[in-house]
């Protein structure tokens, strides 16, 4: 019937004038078409609207998914994630290799010329290499990022260019080594494992995950650092731990002032390596909620990560600076001994520092997962108690 509309009951509804329930012209009814029958996947609302001549006509409205801010949703984002601070990082870990190599040069300058400056050499090699290793990662970790926000987070690129960085460094550090220091027998071997560490430091920061790397790069940096501050206290605690006139109390009291330096550059490692992905993580939240995160594993890593750069600058040592080592040991019986002590020393300090950091790193990070579910304890039992009232 002309003029009639449907309701939701099937019958119908005749306009007629002066009915309170009559439809205004031009005035849309809407059709619940939800009730569907088993097996039919409900339909989309369908609207019914009079028109001037009486005829009603249907109109359907297709469903559109709309967030509660009234914006279009977006899918994931698939933008890298960066490492904050690495230029920062990069700045501080050059100036750290700079000062490394001025000391040197400085001592090696001061000895006088033969035995002494090979001995000295040979005892401030390691400084050097571990401080160009943190150098060469923390530059290629900043051109990594750079590379990264150009070009999106390809691992080649990444990898291409995180060795590149890494032999820049190198090369620079190398000519600074052959212009500044004497011309003598140690001077290549010195140049020649510094660029080498630099550059493997470089393909460590290679890494897909840049701020695990950030974190090994930055807690390995404040390990060092850590480690030349703590030189100020040794003297007190070889009378703490009971060094007397005897070679024995002697060799204990060094012994246990080592194994002390150890535990506590692991502990600062552990420390800066969760400060810095704790604070890496918030800050990508902030920016991009879809981002994929570290999880234990980083952690783990990146606490593991300083005691990790130690003990690959000790095989840097050991294979680019043999011959130095070498000219050292064959110096006299006292100086064998003593290189043979302080490698040995050197490997205790980085698996040390690998084990305490690791675990310290990992305490501290499944504490804040305690807290999160402490913190999310009331709003379960809220929910809880809503559902049985």
């Amino acid at each position: 019937m002309a003029g009639d509309l449907p309701t939701r009951e099937g019958k119908t509804m005749t306009k007629q004038p002066g009915d309170p329930n009559a439809a205004e012209p031009d005035q849309p009814v809407v059709v619940d078409s939800t009730e569907t029958t088993a097996g039919e996947a409900p339909s989309a609302p369908v609207i019914a609207s009079a028109t001037d001549d009486g005829q009603a006509t249907e109109r359907v409205e297709a469903a559109v998914d709309d967030p509660a801010d009234g914006t279009e949703e977006s899918g994931p984002s698939t933008g890298p994630v960066l490492a904050p601070a690495a230029a920062v990082i990069a700045l501080l870990s050059l100036g750290w290799l700079a000062a490394m190599l001025w000391s040197t040069r400085e001592a090696i300058h001061s000895a006088e010329a033969g035995v002494t400056v090979i001995s000295l050499s040979a005892f401030a090699l390691p400084g050097v290499i571990s401080a160009a290793l943190v150098a060469g990662a923390a530059v290629a970790l900043t051109g990594g990022n750079l590379l990264a926000r150009r070009y999106g987070d390809g691992i080649t690129l990444r990898f291409v260019g995180a060795i590149g960085a890494g032999m820049l460094v190198g090369l620079l550090a190398a000519v600074a080594i052959n212009l500044t220091y004497a011309d003598n027998a140690t001077t290549n071997v010195i140049a020649g494992t510094t660029a080498a560490a630099a550059i493997i430091g470089g393909a460590v920061a290679g890494a897909r995950s840049a701020p695990v790397v950030g974190a090994i790069s930055a807690s390995a940096l404040g390990a060092l650092i850590f480690v030349v501050a703590f030189s100020r206290v040794r003297d007190p605690l070889f009378n703490l731990f009971g060094a007397g006139d005897t070679q024995e109390s002697l060799v204990n009291a060094a012994k246990w002032v080592s194994r002390t330096e150890s535990l506590l550059a692991g502990v600062v490692a552990g420390l800066l390596a969760f400060a810095y992905l704790s604070w890496s993580k918030r800050r990508t939240i902030r920016q991009d909620p879809a981002a994929t995160l570290p999880r234990w594993p980083g952690y783990l890593l990146a606490g593991a990560g300083p005691g990790l750069f130690l003990l690959l600058a000790e095989v840097i040592i050991r294979v680019g600076g043999r011959s130095l080592l070498d000219l050292a040991s064959a110096l006299s019986e006292a100086d064998s001994v003593a290189q043979t002590m302080l490698g040995s020393s050197r490997v205790d300090n980085g698996i040390w520092v690998l084990f305490v950091g690791a675990l310290v790193s990992l305490i501290a990070f499944g504490r804040t997962l305690g807290s999160n579910e402490a913190e999310d304890e009331p709003a379960d039992d809220a929910v809880a108690v809503g559902t049985t009232r």
